[in-house]
């Protein structure tokens, strides 16, 4: 009963990597219609989106330790 419930709370938190995968293809959608309208600044854009990036990408880290502390923690 209890390996069930942890694996469906496993499962449930996983939905935070799929939401990543979303905000980084936003992320860098926006960077290439930022670029296509002012190619000049592109270095600084660049900086911003892979900020951008990383943050994404942190959350669904954050998902994922959730998940493993759900499956393996005591």
């Amino acid at each position: 009963m209890l390996l069930g419930a942890k694996c469906i709370g496993a499962g449930m938190s996983t939905v935070g990597v799929c939401g990543a995968g979303v905000g980084i293809g936003v992320v860098f959608g926006c960077y290439l219609i930022a670029v296509s309208r002012n190619p000049s600044l592109e270095k600084e854009m660049f900086v911003y989106a892979f900020l951008g990036f990383a943050l994404s990408e942190a959350t669904a880290l954050f998902a994922l330790m959730v998940s493993f502390l759900i499956l393996y923690g005591v």
